[in-house]
């Protein structure tokens, strides 16, 4: 499985969604731009998408609430310790109310990997983030791998967010 994104303003993206209308995408908004995802097992139908292989999932992804990608460059030689850890995460986070899904996502053209959750709204991540599940999760870890820990990453993560619905109708 792929999920291939593109960007754009709202208006190109629902045109380009509504061009493929069994492709099932999902279209997002955020501060400034707006995303459209493509998860297939088939080839992109955008020209120029980031692409990405979908490592591991939880649910399906549906169009509504709030995404949240979790943006993680990380070096090559750190791939290997950085996907063992997520492929052998606990978990937890399947459980929080209003949680909908999960993709991890391995870059096939970049270094950042994408941590994506969907939430039924805002109010469903923030309390995830103060949760003793996400503390446990995000606990530094004391595994001899053999790879620096430092040198695992290649630049600071970053998170960005987006809503399915505009942003009045996109509450918990």
């Amino acid at each position: 499985m792929h999920i291939y994104l593109t960007s754009g303003t709202g208006d190109f993206l629902e045109q380009l969604k509504n061009k493929y209308p069994n492709e099932g995408m999902i279209l997002i908004h955020g501060e400034g731009n707006s995303v459209l995802i493509h998860e297939t097992e088939g080839k992109s139908v955008f020209a120029t998408p980031r692409k990405f292989e979908v490592l591991d999932s939880v649910n399906d992804l549906e169009e509504r609430g709030f995404f949240v990608f979790n943006n993680i460059p990380v070096t090559d030689e750190g791939r290997p310790v950085f996907e063992h850890r997520f492929l052998n995460r606990a978990g937890a986070i399947e459980d929080e109310p209003g949680f909908v899904a999960f993709r991890l996502l391995r870059p096939l053209n970049s270094e950042t990997y994408i941590v994506m959750t969907q939430w039924n709204g805002p109010h469903s991540f923030e309390a995830w983030k103060s949760s003793k599940a996400f503390a446990s999760a995000h606990a530094e870890r004391k595994e001899p791998t053999g790879v620096n820990q430092q040198n695992i990453f290649s630049a600071a993560s970053y998170v960005t967010t987006y809503s399915a619905a505009p942003k009045e109708e996109n509450e918990d």
